[in-house]
């Protein structure tokens, strides 16, 4: 079965789209917190939230003055920078107070015919409690390049990256009971829920890909999961992170490495 695209993927627009500009400026009219990311981007560079109406006029005022001046000086128009704005999910599931998301691994490993791979990845946690109305970055993105900017991480930087299988037995002894889940449900509900999604998007993007032999690709697919247990679709990755911070990357990332090739 096909998922609706609100089933897995928070609200989304486009801000180099006029029409899908325009929508979310119609939409934005009450308190809520949205999240800006730049496309062909990575590391958490030039990500920024939105919290107020008066931040999101900010930005729609700087948008038609830039199209004003290209549109008077008579130059070549240039689209704005690519970038997606996405209702922020507020209400995450924590981990012993902080934030977190799942990287897991697609690897597209043919295309001629289509061979697909899943792999478990890693959990990312923030080295700060969440709040959702902290200003600090580094309580609201997870990955390590972002909480190495925090004055905590050189005493936390081991806490910041769970194996699966310790989160597995978090998730069993603290929220198995509480919320009804079956036993083990990171390695089953959800570990199914994120191939049914991967697999989703590759079917709605495998015709933009060339069909040829020696064609692959590993994928780094972010997950958050929110407090009532329901999985979203963060990002997909292309030339996802390698770097091995910390001793449970050292572990797995190698691995990943290894088998992807």
């Amino acid at each position: 079965r096909l998922l609706k695209m609100e089933e897995f993927f928070p609200e989304s627009f486009r801000l180099d789209i006029k029409d899908e500009r325009d929508a979310f400026f119609k939409l934005c009219k009450e308190e809520q917190i949205w999240i800006c990311k730049p496309g062909s981007s990575n590391q958490g560079r030039g990500i920024f939230l939105f919290k107020t109406p008066s931040a999101i006029n900010t930005v729609r005022a700087k948008l038609c003055s830039t199209n004003e001046y290209l549109i008077d000086k008579n130059m070549s128009y240039r689209a704005p920078q690519a970038r997606i704005v996405q209702r922020y999910i507020e209400k995450p599931l924590l981990l012993e107070g902080k934030k977190f998301d799942v990287r897991s691994y697609l690897l597209v490993a043919c295309t001629a015919p289509y061979v697909l791979f899943f792999a478990q990845g890693y959990v990312r946690l923030t080295c700060l409690n969440y709040d959702a109305a902290s200003d600090d970055l580094t309580v609201h993105l997870t990955n390590q390049y972002m909480q190495k900017k925090n004055s905590l991480y050189s005493q936390l930087k081991e806490e910041t990256v769970w194996r699966m299988e310790r989160f597995n037995s978090y998730v069993n002894e603290k929220f198995r009971k509480s919320n009804g889940l079956p036993k083990d449900w990171v390695f089953t509900v959800f570990t199914k829920r994120m191939q049914q999604i991967m697999l989703q998007c590759f079917l709605a993007a495998k015709h933009k890909l060339a069909c040829k032999l020696g064609y692959f690709d590993l994928i780094g697919c972010d997950f958050l999961i929110d407090e009532n247990f329901k999985v979203w679709l963060l990002e997909m990755n292309s030339n996802p992170a390698l770097h091995t911070n910390c001793k449970v990357l050292r572990e797995i990332i190698p691995a990943v490495v290894y088998e992807s090739l």
